[in-house]
């Protein structure tokens, strides 16, 4: 019972200072503000800025794992190179060192009279209490926080108190000095301290525990060593596990961090160990106390980060080595080399560049309309993700091509390049819709899969129409902008004209349906989504066309252009209609007549068959009826039948008596 006591209370002092580290450093981000993220974005250009600032940003936040996981959503959003992240990562591993000397405050005794006012019991009971004020009675928001702050500090102090009592007991426990003694592999060892901080999920609170198991004078430097070289590589855990979702790079960076700890538990225990088998260290069997397991933490990180940081390079060669890179990735980003800082001198060029990078934003966001629309058919969580995954490389093009062209419109452009530059800067929010109305599309599709809705046979015979139709007009309107093609522009809109007729008919047919209860709500609500998105789509195509159109007349004025095309409809743009009318809608109405003629033909036969059902009903019903008749005549004349023989039988037996009266009568005379 005793041990299952101190079992329980060294995990509740877990579980304290887990809360109260957690706390804190959710206290110090948010008095930061956003500042911490948008430093470690903007700061990290050279390995050395990059190492200061993990550790700098690991410290205030008192986790590395935390910093980390910040890092792998920059990389993975695209923000940061795989290259920025190795350096802040490093840091990251020094500054959690921070906490082992934080925790050391825990373990000051103040003695007797006025030295217990340095006490660690006093010092956290005094910051609990200014804590608990700022938070609960203070109305300043950003003191608030900082009560959070001090709230947390205290809670993690009481947790390793509280981790310390409970243990003080085991310095005269002669089972837990035999199970410490037991521990001479230094393989065992770094296995404990690898499998109890993945446990964890925190190197600091590994190094708390180890702190607080010191001060029974049980943990000699021969045991803490391998278990440090252990508690980094076990902090990796948490990392890895966050960057299950993300992409390549998250994943090269996730995996940084644990080759950094990797490294550095190969290099200095294979350093280690081979030169103490020639000197024999006499250290070894040295108590450790918990300022000594504080410094050998913040010694082996500085050291392995001294000795990995002029190797980033190959490190970041070595990751893309083990986290293969296939064509796909290469080509997302590969457009943004067009984009050079050196051209901006030479605009004409520099719009060129610029439209050439488009060019794979258009393929980028015509591939994800046509994955979404397969998606339709048959959904597959893969290509969901693999649609969500593209869309950011979409916003990342709007964001690296819309800033590129806005560094050339600082420059002296002519009127010409001027208003390229402004019709290249709408073509990219046209883009960026198409590749959000894709998104839309994927999520109509995960709906219908989701709850297992499926749409009537005619609704998606319908839909077909519809849908060759914008996958034309994607298709058309991507391969015009990249062939900057002003003629074929303009057949742009008549299509667009089109798909509004097909989805205004495809509604009201949907209506009829309705109506006629061969559809419902439920399947209504994502089948007007889809329509929706179909019609926006031809809208931004219809957009790209006139921007491409209006590049090459500067006097044009893209509104009163649409317009006045829509109002006049010259010949051209009539036949042009009337060409796509013929190939999308009248095959529809054909369609939806004969369907419309079939389904008539089927009621009437349905009718003439209940029809003729009935009149046999009728007969049978007659014919039953007459055989009832039948039967009840049969029954009448049976029962007259039996009452004349009874009524016979009544006079013979008559008869009868009244022979026999005469008979006795005569018997008498």
């Amino acid at each position: 019972m005793e041990i299952l006591s101190t079992i329980l209370t060294l995990l509740s002092g877990v579980a304290l200072f887990l809360f109260g580290m957690g706390l804190m450093g959710d206290g110090l981000k948010q008095v930061a503000g956003n500042k911490l993220e948008m430093v470690l974005y903007k700061l990290t250009s050279s390995p050395i800025k990059g190492i200061l600032l993990g550790t700098v940003v690991t410290a205030v936040i008192q986790s590395s794992s935390a910093t980390t996981v910040m890092i792998i959503g920059f990389v993975n959003s695209g923000m940061m190179q795989v290259s920025q992240a190795i350096g802040t990562i490093m840091g990251a591993n020094i500054g959690t060192s921070i906490t082992g000397w934080i925790l050391c405050l825990s373990y000051i005794d103040g003695g007797s009279g006025v030295a217990t006012l340095v006490s660690s019991a006093t010092i956290s009971a005094v910051v609990a209490v200014c804590g608990i004020i700022f938070k609960t009675f203070v109305k300043n928001e950003s003191l608030k926080k900082v009560g959070a702050i001090m709230m947390g500090f205290a809670i993690l102090m009481t947790g390793m108190q509280t981790m310390s009592g409970s243990v003080a007991g085991l310095r005269s426990n002669p089972t837990f000095l035999n199970i410490i003694e037991s521990v001479k592999s230094p393989f065992l060892a770094i296995l404990i301290g690898i499998v109890f901080t993945a446990i964890l999920q925190s190197a600091s609170a590994s190094i708390g525990i180890m702190q607080a198991l010191s001060t029974t004078g049980a943990i000699s430097f021969a045991v803490a060593f391998p278990i440090t070289l252990g508690i980094g590589v076990g902090a990796a855990c948490p990392v890895l596990l966050s960057a299950v979702g993300a992409n390549k790079n998250g994943k090269r960076t996730a995996l940084v961090y644990l080759l950094n700890d990797l490294f550095g538990m190969i290099i200095w225990g294979t350093v280690f160990y081979t030169v103490n088998a020639f000197v024999n260290f006499s250290f070894l069997d040295s108590a450790m106390t918990p300022v000594s397991i504080a410094l050998l933490n913040t010694v082996f990180r500085m050291a392995t980060v001294l000795v990995l940081s002029p190797f980033i390079k190959f490190i970041e060669k070595f990751v893309f080595f083990i986290v293969k890179e296939d064509p796909e990735d290469r080509e997302d980003y590969e457009d943004f080399d067009l984009l050079e800082d050196r051209l901006l001198m030479y605009p004409s060029i520099a719009l060129e560049q610029s439209h050439k990078a488009m060019n794979g934003m258009a393929r980028k966001a015509k591939k994800n309309i046509l994955r979404a629309m397969t998606l339709l058919v048959n959904f597959d969580d893969n290509r969901y993700q693999v649609i969500q995954e593209k869309e950011k490389v979409i916003d990342k093009y709007e964001d690296k091509v819309g800033s590129y062209l806005i560094k050339v419109t600082s420059h002296n452009l002519t009127a010409v390049q001027s208003h390229k530059a402004s019709e290249l800067l709408h073509v990219i929010s046209d883009y960026e819709r198409l590749g959000d109305h894709a998104v839309n599309i994927s999520k109509v599709a995960k709906e219908l899969a989701d709850k297992k809705i499926n749409f009537s046979g005619q609704a998606l015979k319908e839909l077909s129409f519809l849908e060759a139709a914008v996958q034309d007009i994607v298709e058309m309107t991507c391969k015009t902008f990249m062939d900057d093609n002003r003629e074929a522009a303009k057949k742009v809109e008549p299509l667009r004209e089109c798909i509004e007729m097909l989805c205004d008919e495809l509604k009201f047919n949907h209506v009829q349906r309705l109506s006629n209860g061969e559809c419902d709500m439920i399947k209504g609500l994502p089948f007007n989504d889809l329509l929706t998105n179909y019609e926006r789509i031809s809208a931004h195509c219809s957009n790209i066309a006139v921007a491409i159109i209006e590049m090459q007349h500067v006097e044009l004025d893209a509104h009163s252009y649409v317009k006045n095309m829509r109002q006049l409809k010259n010949d051209n743009y009539r036949e042009t209609l009337e060409a796509y009318l013929f190939h999308y809608m009248t095959p529809m109405n054909q369609m939806v007549e004969k369907e419309q003629l079939l389904a008539m033909q089927i009621k009437k036969e349905e009718a003439l068959r209940l029809a003729e059902d009935e009149k046999k009903d009728k007969d049978k019903k007659k014919d039953k009826d007459k055989k009832k008749d039948k039967d009840k005549k049969k029954d009448k004349k049976k029962d007259k039948d039996k009452k004349k023989d009874k009524k016979k039988d009544k006079d013979k037996d008559k008869k009868k008596d009244k022979g026999k009266k005469k008979d006795k009568k005569k018997d008498k005379s």
